[in-house]
């Protein structure tokens, strides 16, 4: 397999576990501290987001990612302050409230901004101990 084959499914499984996870922190919500069960969900949404823009743009450098990621994550936000009825409907069901959100608050912001400079960090740290084992 190419190297960037490894990247690109290590990338997927990265994107997976933060749905996991970022379902686990709402759904189980109760069993963390409440700073955490406040912020986990959206933190973890942006991660998931950079993750799945390191998957699509493998090729490319992780800045790259970083800034489709919040712009992407801003941009979801931003839609929120947008009411109309046929999104509204969307935003109805589960799966449309995940994607889309429901209403536009300025912390998520900071929130989607934490995801995605730590999901960044850990992709760069990771990747360096990466090239340090195969050296």
């Amino acid at each position: 397999m190419k190297p960037f084959i490894h990247f690109r499914i290590t990338y997927l499984a990265l994107t997976f576990l933060m749905i996991v996870l970022g379902l686990a922190s709402r759904r189980y919500d109760y069993l963390l501290i409440e700073v955490v069960a406040d912020n986990a969900g959206d933190t973890l949404w942006a991660a998931m987001v950079y993750f799945g823009a390191r998957f699509i743009f493998v090729n490319k450098l992780p800045q790259t990612s970083f800034y489709t990621s919040l712009f992407f994550c801003f941009g979801i936000e931003f839609s929120q302050l947008y009411q109309g009825e046929w999104i509204n409907s969307i935003r109805g069901n589960t799966l449309g409230a995940l994607i889309l959100g429901r209403g536009f608050l300025i912390e998520d912001l900071w929130r989607y901004t934490l995801g995605v400079v730590v999901a960044y960090l850990f992709d760069a740290l990771w990747n360096k101990f990466l090239k340090q084992t195969t050296s």
